[in-house]
């Protein structure tokens, strides 16, 4: 059930002393509900795991979906004792794996204390494991798969300075941030705004999974103000928090420790070191990576002493994008869920034709930093299609070239660790001989026009070139020491002739492989069976070397017991030596040891020589980490559903957004889909603001994320799922979709929609693509629509972004009466029979199509039938849709359509006043008879009849008063 025989969990549970109860209640409480996992590791040639408590509670449910995995400590293991979970060595790493890196915990892992056993009651803390610090554990989760994300970890200082000729304060924000796996630490100093949206975005770009920030003091301090509003910035973008104490956050030792972990420049030293990293200079940074550097604990491991790099992270080169972006263009798996069943569901899955964890990994980073420099996205274009045209060179570097690529950084963090071995130096050897098919498959891929063909050259051919010489004395080095031919049989041993001591020793092990098989072929003849098929000599690993026979061909050794000695019987057969055999085996075993002891060495020696290869092998993989994305992306465009274009871009504020014939890359490509194409045409000052109305299910929130994806992936370099495509560079993607609860840490829906719509207002720029869809739904409706009108106004009016705005308030669609560049558009439904008649007459088919204009309903309740709701209730809601229809009927009666301008109004109004004065007015002597004559109702009546007529020109020249009488 879980990796374990039922004698290995008894054998398991009796190697707990009693004692270990009370020693795991003494241990502070933290659980995986609390953020944090805790094992137990057992060590020995049983080894296991045990998780005890609330852990194995979760470990039963997450990894085992059963509780009869529980095992009970104490109490005559009933189920009041300590519920216990064991799990063998595969089952736990790959527990770790998840834990770290899809469920976002921290993980403890204990051993026993030293000079205790089995029994061991207690247990010392042996390594610890986040999210963002995965140095501790790393060989043992990824030891039998790839890391395909960073585990990127940053330390964030805030503090407050006054700005120039004025008292309110600036937020100034320290960030230092480092990527483990890659060596490569970070720094930004920037100013920031009340809701910490740059720190946001910042977050996004670097793709960081945890956050170690300053411990507040627990008051209503502005310090800490601003904590709680960094800490909810974090949340809302699923990073793992780490408090700290404030004193971490100092720069007392920074100038000292940075220089010791930087690769040296050839002919500095540490003195003139400091004054030659900017980095340094950071005030805010600096305090920031200090404390970064401490909860790392780099400089305890000598491993990381020159080896790490330092760069400064500027916002401004990459577009910005927002957590909710990342949720609304679906650009990555938030939930941490993989596999092949959701590879297309997101953009990460749906472009990661990979097949190196290196490009899987660029290919991430990518995608979280789209370009904002032309220059660069047009090279990045270029290059996908080159390879777009020439299938044949794609298809030749995927398969016999990339495909053999293995994860160069992470081999050589092993060997600057000391922890590589022969397989290691084996595995980057096989790359360097494969370096020159490579280079020759390049150098003969096929291109249209001599820019191209330097353009492989400048960004591949060039750099391979001095990579494989650089690499050739190590190819010279591996074959000169290692047994190739062995290779073929997975042994990865030194060449016997490398050393002559290990020449000697190889001789006379050989001599006495000579002689166990002479006793083998003796023991044969004396008793008169065939070799190999029923006589085995088998080194077995409780007796050595040793025969063996089946029970019935071993009747002829018993009467020969002085000359074979039984060992032992069982299903197997019976086991048994002679004397010479035993005296050989003793040889070989002595022998075997002297062997490895003398070859332990020399591989020692082999593996310091190939890690001082590390440098160029990092530099090797960055290059191929770049191919296998672009041509990840050439091979996406070429086997879409229709091929995708490659997209025309231009610079920021000088074009438009035209996509002809637009797609959702991840929809078009799910099962049973037949996606309607639809145009998006926003053009600058003239149609930059549009509002999209129309049923629900009608495709509304799919045209408006798809031109967000589309312009992200045409920014990242990739072709687009159109069939033309124009748009500018935009410096942002700003997303309201469809804010959840965060109810447990009090956050409503609508306070979360208001907080994400605040973030967009505040770092909107008119260069920044904004996408609205169903804003103000978490309120009444007559507060969600002057928040979505005033909103809207304020995008069209003062900020002129990019904006697509999806909503159900059609009273919003007015807003293009007053903005010349804002436009309607409505998702196209199909109604047979009278949409506002009984359902029963009437049929809803949804289009797909997005056309101009205004749509006049929300069709719910149409949609509420197509989805089988009992016909009771589908009435009942008809009947209260239309009472509140009246009801709100009788309340617009009362208002001026809001369509028409104050003046006319106004000037209605004065002409309703002078009709009334004038009907009201004082009569003249003839009136007054005729007054006395009849003073009936229907006179007064017949006099205003005479006075609407007499004034029926004004009247009908003003467009209000023709409103109000129709209305009336």
């Amino acid at each position: 059930m879980y990796g374990r025989g039922k004698d290995d969990q008894d054998a398991a549970e009796s190697t707990t002393d009693p004692g270990f109860v009370s020693f795991f209640s003494g241990l502070p409480k933290k659980s995986p509900e609390s953020g944090t996992l805790r094992l137990f590791h057992r060590q020995g040639p049983d080894e296991f795991y045990s998780c005890y408590g609330p852990d194995a509670l979760f470990v039963a449910n997450y990894v085992f979906h059963t509780n009869s995995v529980i095992k009970y400590l104490g109490h005559g293991g009933r189920a009041t004792g300590l519920p216990t979970v064991h799990l063998k060595t595969s089952v736990a790493q790959s527990l770790l794996r998840d834990a770290l890196t899809v469920k976002q915990l921290k993980v403890e892992i204990y051993v026993p204390e030293s000079g205790q056993g089995k029994r061991a009651a207690k247990f010392q803390l042996d390594k610890e494991a986040s999210p963002g610090n995965l140095q501790q554990v790393e060989d043992i989760i990824f030891s039998n798969s790839d890391l395909t994300t960073a585990p990127i970890v940053m330390a964030i200082t805030l503090a407050s300075t006054p700005a120039a000729g004025g008292k309110a304060k600036l937020k100034t924000v320290g960030i230092a941030y480092a990527d483990t796996s890659m060596r490569e630490l970070g720094v930004a100093d920037f100013v920031d705004n009340e809701l910490y949206s740059n720190t946001e975005s910042l977050i996004i770009q670097l793709g960081v999974k945890e956050a170690v920030i300053p411990l507040g003091t627990g008051k209503t301090s502005e310090r800490d103000l601003d904590l709680n509003k960094l800490k909810s910035v974090l949340d809302r973008c699923g990073v793992v928090m780490t408090e700290r104490k404030p004193s971490e956050f100092r720069d007392k030792n920074v100038a000292d420790d940075v220089p010791r972990l930087l690769v040296a420049t050839p002919g500095s030293s540490s003195a003139d070191a400091t004054a030659t990293i900017p980095q340094l200079s950071l005030p805010n940074a600096k305090c920031a990576l200090n404390a970064l550097l401490g909860y790392l604990s780099l400089l305890a491991d000598p491993a990381n002493h020159n080896a790490w790099s330092i760069c400064t992270h500027d916002l401004e080169q990459y577009m910005k994008l927002d957590a909710s972006a990342l949720r609304a263009l679906n650009l990555v798996d938030m939930a941490g869920n993989a596999g092949p069943s959701n590879k297309n569901t997101t953009l990460l899955g749906l472009l990661n034709k990979c097949k190196t964890a290196q490009g899987t990994r660029m290919l991430g980073t990518w995608l979280k930093q789209p370009l904002v420099n032309l220059h660069e996205i047009q090279k990045r274009q270029e290059l996908v299609q080159i390879f777009f045209d020439d299938a044949n060179a794609r298809q030749t570097l995927q398969d016999e070239y990339l495909k053999m690529m293995p994860d160069m950084h992470r081999l050589g963090r092993r060997f600057q660790k000391g922890l590589a071995s022969l397989e290691n130096v084996v595995r980057v050897y096989q790359v360097v001989f494969k370096l020159p098919g490579m280079i020759e498959a390049l150098e003969g891929v096929q291109t249209e026009t001599p820019e191209h063909t330097a353009l492989i050259e400048e960004t591949y051919l060039k750099e391979l070139r001095e990579k494989e010489a650089s690499l050739s004395k190590y190819s010279e080095m591996v074959e000169q020491t290692l047994d190739l031919d062995q290779l073929d049989h997975h042994n990865y041993v030194v060449k016997p002739d490398y050393d002559e001591q290990l020449q000697e020793l190889h001789g006379k092990l050989q001599g006495a492989v000579d002689k166990l098989d002479q006793e083998h072929r003796k023991v044969g003849e004396d008793l008169n069976i065939e070799l190999d098929k029923k006589l085995h000599l088998e080194n077995n690993a409780t007796y050595g070397y040793c025969f063996r026979l089946t029970k019935n061909d071993a009747k002829g050794i018993a009467n020969k017991k002085d000359k074979y000695i039984e060992l032992a019987t069982n299903k197997s057969g019976v086991y048994f030596v002679t004397k010479k055999l035993k005296t050989i085996a003793a040889d070989h075993k002595e022998l075997t040891q002297a062997y490895s002891r003398k070859q332990s060495g020399l591989v020692k020696e082999i593996v310091a020589i190939a890690a001082t290869y590390t440098p160029v092998m990092e530099s090797l993989d960055s290059i191929i980490a770049h191919l296998d994305v672009i041509i990840s992306f050439a091979h996406v465009s070429v086997n879409a559903p229709i091929t995708y274009v490659k997209p025309k871009v231009v610079e920021r504020g000088n074009g438009s957004l035209i996509l002809k014939e637009a797609r959702h890359p991840c929809l078009e490509v799910q099962d049973e889909v037949n996606f309607i194409p639809n145009d998006v045409e926003m053009i600058k000052d003239k149609s930059e603001f549009q509002i999209i109305t129309g049923p629900n299910m009608g495709g509304k929130s799919t045209y408006i994320r798809q031109a967000g994806v589309i312009a992200l992936m045409a920014q990242t370099g990739c072709f687009v799922p159109c069939d033309e495509a124009t748009l500018p560079i935009f410096d942002s993607v700003l997303c309201r979709v469809g804010a959840g609860d965060s109810q447990l840490k009090g956050v409503s829906t609508f306070m979360a929609e208001m907080l994400e719509t605040a973030t967009i207002l505040r770092s909107a720029t008119k260069d920044s693509l904004i996408i609205i869809d169903e804003l103000g739904r978490g309120t009444s409706t007559y507060d969600g629509f002057g928040l979505a009108w005033a909103i809207s106004e304020h995008i069209a009016s003062h900020i002129h972004a990019f904006c697509l705005f999806a909503t159900h308030f059609h009273e919003l669609t007015a807003l293009d009466q007053q903005l010349p560049h804002v436009t309607n558009l409505h998702v196209v439904a199909h109604v047979s029979g009278d949409a506002h008649a009984a359902l029963d007459a009437s049929d809803i088919t949804l289009l797909y199509k997005v056309e101009p204009g205004v749509s006049d309903q929300s069709f719910g309740i149409h949609v509420a039938r197509l989805a089988n709701f009992p016909e009771n209730v589908v009435r009942l809601a008809k009947r209260k849709a239309d009472e509140l229809e009246d009801f709100g009927s009788e309340d617009k009666k009362q208002r001026p359509p809001s369509n028409i301008s104050t003046e006319v109004t106004e000037e209605g109004l004065q002409i309703v006043e002078d009709l009334l004065k004038s009907w009201a007015g004082e009569p003249d002597d003839e009136d007054v008879e005729m007054a006395d004559a009849d003073d009936s109702p229907e006179a007064q009546l017949e006099e205003l009849k005479r006075i609407v007529e007499a004034n029926r020109e004004k009247i009908d020249g003003n467009e209000w008063l023709k409103t109000v009488i129709a209305a009336l």
